[in-house]
């Protein structure tokens, strides 16, 4: 995995656990399938803007 994606799910997750409710253990689980699948989406046409 290479520095830039290595940062980028980094900041992702912490930003997810920063900001997850106390919630049950299922609804993390969906948040956190949720938002990786967005940010897997996300981060191809980022690096392509970016020009990385």
């Amino acid at each position: 995995m290479d520095p830039i994606t290595l940062a980028f799910y980094g900041a992702v997750c912490g930003l997810l656990a920063a900001f997850v409710p106390s919630a049950s253990r299922a609804f993390r689980f969906a948040l956190g399938v949720g938002v990786g699948l967005v940010a897997a989406s996300l981060l191809p046409p980022l690096r392509t803007l970016a020009g990385l």
